[in-house]
């Protein structure tokens, strides 16, 4: 059975430049995306996934979908 993994994350909407930083183990996402319509959280999974070198498929917001802070299921 693979492993999986739980992080989080807080995200910062409407970005000049999407960037991924990690401040103590907990992961700080700046995105272009605003939010609305899901559109943050989408280009959130799809940074995550480039950064993480995993598929889109593989990333779950399991808590926070409306939020910026989140908790992230990686399988």
């Amino acid at each position: 059975m693979p492993k999986q993994q739980i992080i989080e994350v807080r995200v910062v909407p409407n970005a000049k430049r999407n960037e991924i930083k990690d401040e103590e183990g907990k992961f700080k996402v700046y995105i272009t995306a605003p939010p609305v319509d899901g559109k943050a959280n989408k280009l959130l999974i799809e940074i995550l996934a480039k950064h993480l070198g995993v598929k889109k498929s593989h990333i779950n917001i399991i808590k926070g979908e409306k939020s910026r802070d989140k908790i992230i299921q990686i399988d």
